[in-house]
């Protein structure tokens, strides 16, 4: 069984920082909260997620794949970030496997299939999904393609394996891109 297929979560997350004295800043304002934290748009992708409750698996993972730099960079980037929970979801030890410095490549290919090198707000990801008549191909950094879709207000994405994550926190601005939340880690193919 491959590592690959077993935890996908990576390119990133969520956003952080505190305001001073209770007054919210216009950054702050643009941008829902993340894991309990505020997310500012003025910082990068990293500098936010770290902040996030929800998000300590996937920066570890950021972290053990050497990805830091990379998504701390000018970007632009969308990162389709799995949540804790998201990662709980893999089948057990998954987790705690892709971890390894051994299985560094595995995980970075895992994250990488969660990135994409633009900047898509959710009204443009819908207008690609109406424009293609419902269904609209993503393709990340990490080599796969993702299949978008939405339904209301709600996206979804459907990796190579037929896994499904849906957006549950959208448009997060960040300086070097914007993260979308989803509920499930997406994985290469298998």
């Amino acid at each position: 069984m491959k590592l690959l297929s077993l935890v996908s979560a990576a390119t990133i997350m969520t956003l952080a920082g505190c305001s001073a004295g209770g007054m919210k800043s216009a950054d702050e304002k643009t941008n829902p909260m993340v894991g309990g934290a505020p997310m500012y748009a003025s910082k990068n992708i990293i500098e936010n997620a770290v902040n996030s409750k929800d998000h300590t698996t996937l920066v570890a993972a950021v972290k053990a794949a050497g990805l830091v730099d990379t998504l701390q960079g000018p970007g632009p980037f969308t990162v389709f970030a799995p949540t804790n929970a998201a990662f709980d979801k893999l089948p057990e030890g998954a987790v705690s496997t892709l971890l390894k410095p051994e299985n560094k490549a595995a995980l970075a290919k895992v994250l990488a299939c969660h990135v994409v090198k633009a900047d898509a707000l959710s009204g443009a990801i819908k207008t690609m999904i109406d424009d293609d008549k419902g269904k609209h191909p993503v393709p990340t950094v990490g080599g796969c393609t993702l299949m978008a879709t939405y339904m209301g207000d709600k996206i979804m994405l459907e990796d190579e394996n037929g896994r499904v994550a849906h957006v549950i926190i959208a448009d997060v601005k960040q300086s070097n891109g914007v993260i979308h939340v989803v509920d499930a880690v997406l994985l290469p193919k298998q």
